[in-house]
C-alpha cells in the first residue's frame, strides 16, 4: 500500500451572518480557531494543518499560537475554494477540509475520510455519516444522505431521503437513515480543477455544494461513523461548547 501524504487545511473568515468574528471568540482559554487547530493536529493521518483566510486578524492569531496560516483572496464564495487556493501550493496528496467552527473535532473523524484514499487510487472526495435520529428525517437543516452497497453517495438532500411511502417503521423498528457530517477529504489534483466546475442545478435547488460533484460524474465516497459534531453556529453555540468543556463532560468518540 502506498503512503499517501495528507494535510488538514481550515477556511476561515472573520465575517460571519449569524456570528461575526467566530473564529477568534474565546472558548474557556484558547479562541475557537486554536481549538480547531490542535484538536486537527492530533489526527493520525495528518501531516500538517493550515488556517486559510482572508482576514489579518486571524492570520495574526493563528501565528501568534504558533500555528500555520495563509491569506486567501477575499472573492471566493465559498470555503472550499479557499481550501483550494492553498492546497495548490502543498505537495500533500490529501487535503482535509475541515469547518473552522467545530472546537470539538474528534482526530479520529480526520483519520475516517482519509483512510478510503489509501486502498482507492481513483477516489477523489470522501466525507462522513452519522445514523440519523428521531426528528432529523423531516428537517431540512439536516441534510441526509443515501449510499449504494458499496458505500458511495447516491444522492444528498434537505428533504426526507429515503422517502417511506408506508411508514418509517417495519415490523416495529424504525427504518435507517443517515445524516450527512460536513467533513470532507478531497485528492488534491480534484481541488485544482474545481474551479472549472460551474454551479449545477442541483445544487443551487438544494443549496448543497457537494451536489456539483456529484452532477459533474465525481463518485463520493460516504464512511458512515459515530461521530457527532457540534458546530458554533450562534452565540447560543458558543455557550453550549463553553458549558461542555468547563465541566469536563464532553469526550471524543473512541471509534468511528
Amino acid at each position: 500500500m502506498n503512503s499517501l501524504k495528507s494535510i488538514a487545511i481550515i477556511p476561515a473568515r472573520f465575517e460571519s451572518t449569524r456570528f461575526p468574528g467566530k473564529p477568534l471568540v474565546k472558548i474557556v482559554d484558547k479562541t475557537m480557531i486554536q481549538h480547531v487547530y490542535e484538536r486537527s493536529l492530533q489526527a493520525k493521518s495528518v501531516a500538517g494543518v493550515i488556517v486559510a483566510t482572508d482576514d489579518a486578524r486571524i492570520l495574526q492569531a493563528v501565528e501568534a499560537f504558533g500555528g500555520q496560516a495563509q491569506m486567501t483572496s477575499p472573492l471566493h464564495r465559498s470555503g472550499t475554494d479557499r481550501v483550494a487556493e492553498v492546497a495548490a501550493l502543498s505537495d500533500a496528496d490529501v487535503i482535509v477540509n475541515v469547518q473552522g467552527d467545530e472546537p470539538l473535532i474528534d482526530p479520529e473523524a480526520l483519520d475516517a475520510v482519509v483512510e478510503p484514499f489509501q486502498s482507492d487510487s481513483s477516489l477523489m472526495i470522501s466525507t462522513l455519516s452519522v445514523n440519523g435520529t428521531d426528528g432529523e428525517l423531516e428537517n431540512p437543516n439536516v441534510v441526509k444522505v443515501v449510499v449504494d452497497h458499496n458505500g458511495f453517495a447516491l444522492y444528498f438532500s434537505r428533504s426526507p431521503i429515503p422517502f417511506f411511502r408506508d411508514s418509517p417503521f417495519t415490523g416495529g423498528e424504525r427504518l435507517t437513515f443517515f445524516r450527512h457530517v460536513g467533513l470532507y477529504a478531497y485528492r488534491r489534483t480534484f481541488l485544482t480543477c474545481l474551479g472549472t466546475l460551474r454551479e449545477s442545478y442541483l445544487e443551487k435547488a438544494e443549496a448543497l455544494e457537494q451536489l456539483r460533484f456529484l452532477e459533474n460524474g465525481y463518485r463520493i465516497k460516504v464512511v458512515n461513523s459515530t461521530y457527532q459534531s457540534l458546530a458554533v453556529d450562534t452565540p447560543e453555540d458558543l455557550e453550549r461548547v463553553n458549558a461542555f468543556i468547563k465541566e469536563r463532560t464532553w469526550q471524543p468518540s473512541s471509534s468511528l
